[in-house]
């Protein structure tokens, strides 16, 4: 395990990464509990992962071994990955959007909500602000180090700016959104206010924190903007990534005329 670890560091990997891989490995190894370590102990354990958890989830599992093998044991293997489910992510219309901010009285927790969808930010991405990432001459936030260690560059969204100045300046610190304890705010604390919000705004969908990015980027689409600038602006390698929301929205949908209608 300390072998793996300090594969896995020397590479970069993020802390995130870094222990789903040491976790994946070390469930793995109960599961071996003295077996033979081999190419079919590691498709029975994949077999048997699959039949309860999501196929995302197994296909990091796999993502780990096949590491621990090709890295640490000097060996390899042929594992396929699960076929993943395309699901289309749930979305909020831009008024259950609007009921969830008014109905947050905090103002921390108000542009906590206000940047997780006006700029389509994810949850590690809003705690890990810093009042010296705002550029208010600019009008960009610099969004440093996210998902794959990359930089970009975000919009501060022009309804906001100015209050924003103003709360950035009356907090304390160097975070922008510090806990009452001192530090950051937790990804669970930021979790919890989004599904309190969506509550008061009597929103039965299920909400989370990634809802509002979808909705972001959703409603990017549907106002015109081009697919590869919602790709900049969400942080994805891949355009195929982006392209989850041309089957969200359902704006885009309605704008087609069925052949039927010219009979």
């Amino acid at each position: 395990m300390e072998n793996l670890r300090r594969e896995l560091e020397i590479r970069n990997f993020s802390r995130k990464t870094t222990k789903a891989y040491l976790h994946s490995v070390e469930k793995f190894i109960d599961y071996a509990d003295g077996k033979q370590i081999n190419e079919d102990l590691v498709k029975n354990y994949a077999q048997k992962q699959i039949s309860f958890k999501n196929p995302s989830t197994v296909s990091v599992q796999i993502s780990a071994i096949k590491f621990l093998f090709e890295n640490v044991l000097k060996r390899s293997i042929n594992v396929p990955h699960p076929k993943r489910n395309r699901t289309i992510p749930i979305v909020l219309s831009p008024d259950e959007v609007r009921r969830m901010i008014e109905s947050t009285t905090n103002m921390k927790h108000k542009f906590v909500l206000k940047l997780l969808y006006g700029c389509g930010l994810r949850v590690s991405e809003v705690i890990n602000l810093r009042k010296i990432n705002l550029n208010f001459e600019e009008g960009l936030i610099h969004i440093r180090l996210s998902k794959g260690r990359k930089d970009r560059f975000v919009k501060i969204p022009d309804s906001v700016a100015n209050e924003l100045r103003n709360y950035s300046s009356l907090t304390s610190g160097e975070i922008l959104f510090p806990s009452q304890r001192g530090g950051k705010l937790t990804t669970a604390t930021v979790q919890k206010v989004v599904k309190n919000s969506a509550k008061k705004a009597g929103i039965r969908k299920d909400v989370h924190p990634h809802t509002l990015r979808h909705s972001f980027a959703t409603h990017l689409l549907e106002s015109g903007a081009d697919l590869r600038i919602i790709q900049k602006l969400l942080g994805h390698s891949n355009i195929r990534t982006t392209q989850i929301y041309l089957q969200v929205s359902s704006q885009l949908i309605k704008n087609v005329k069925s052949p039927l209608d010219n009979l």
